[in-house]
Order: C-alpha cells, then structure tokens, then sequence
C-alpha cells in the first residue's frame, strides 16, 4: 500500500507569528510531498511497501539511500506536524515533566540543549528528544535520519523532533537558524509530545 501525506491537523497560519503561512504550506504541501513521492518510487514493485515506517527505520541500513532519505523524510516530518500546534508553547507536565527534571535538571536545561543540538547540526538535520530504556535523552541526526534508525549514533523512540534544515526557516527567519530555534518552543504541542512519551515507556 504506498505512503501517503497526512493531512495537517491545523491551517497554515496556525503557528503565525513563529512560523509563518507560507513555509508551512511550502514545507507541507511540497516538501514533505516530494518524500513521499520518492519513498513510494524506491519501494514500487517490491514487498516493502507494505512495511510500516517504523519497520523501514529500523531496518534502515539494508536499504538504498533513497529510502533511508525519503523514508526518514516521511517519517521525520510526519512526526514534526503532530508535535507542533496552535496555542500551544509553555511547559510539559505531569510524567513528562518530571523525566525532564531527572534527566536534564530542568525544562530550561532541556530547551537549552536541544537549541544547542539544533543550532550546532552542520548543514542540514534534525534536533531530538527521544526515550531510550525509560529515559531521555538529546540528539541531532544529519539529513533526514531519526533515532529510530539502526545506523543512527543515539538510538531511541523520538517523542520530539525540530527541524533544523533551512527549508523549515529560511523564508522568515533568513540564516538565523537560532531565532527560529528560540521562537519554536511557542509552538511545541507538550500533549502530543506527553503522549508519544506514555507510549514510549
């Protein structure tokens, strides 16, 4: 069954003032299509089209770069729009909350150095959350790699993504990669990201 894009749960101008309109309706509607597209060109005619992502991802090294590529651009942006959201921002509570604390010390310290993961990627990547063995941990990924890839440094159940490659920013906030990384914390979705931790645990 091919891939398909999932529609976005909010308008394009939703994440106005941090993230605006038109790099949302760039990077959904074109950018994010173009994965699936190619995802689905690289796995036509074979029985690996019926895997989940997730078993693409953990399989990853077993495949051609086309699908580690746009296999990881699927799944990575895919999780990208459910962690982000309107009216959203501040902090995470309850469960989540409290694994910050311990692992990181505090929310300040967590945003601290994921910024840093992002802001320090060289070219183009992503910044992570991820729960490994109950805990979390930071991580940066070149390209379109996630946690969940059998080759990836850091492995673990991402439960927070930011992307950090220029096609996310560029129109806003030009070269100013950590502008944009300081003004996305406004838009974290922490429900959705407090969910993909219970299931991860």
């Amino acid at each position: 069954m091919a891939h398909v894009l999932p529609a976005l749960q909010y308008a394009f101008d939703a994440l106005e003032p941090h993230i605006d309109a038109q790099t949302m309706q760039i990077h959904h509607d074109k950018h994010h299509q173009a994965y699936v597209d190619n995802l689905n060109k690289a796995l036509a005619g074979t029985d690996d089209l019926e895997k989940t992502l997730e078993e693409l991802m953990e399989n990853i090294s077993s495949y051609p770069a086309a699908v580690r590529n746009n296999g990881g651009g699927h799944y990575n942006h895919t999780l990208f729009w459910t962690v982000l959201g309107p009216n959203a921002g501040g902090e995470p509570t309850g469960k989540l909350a409290e694994a910050i604390n311990e692992a990181f010390g505090s929310f300040d310290a967590l945003k601290e150095k994921m910024s840093t993961a992002g802001a320090t990627r060289f070219g183009s990547g992503w910044a992570w959350l991820l729960v490994n063995d109950r805990k979390l941990y930071v991580s940066s990924t070149p390209n379109q790699d996630n946690p969940l890839m059998d080759i990836a440094e850091v492995k673990g159940h991402p439960i927070l993504g930011i992307d950090v490659w220029e096609h996310a920013y560029y129109l806003k906030y030009q070269n100013k990669r950590p502008d944009y990384l300081k003004a996305i914390w406004n838009v974290i979705n922490w429900d959705a990201v407090s969910m993909r931790y219970n299931a991860a645990i």
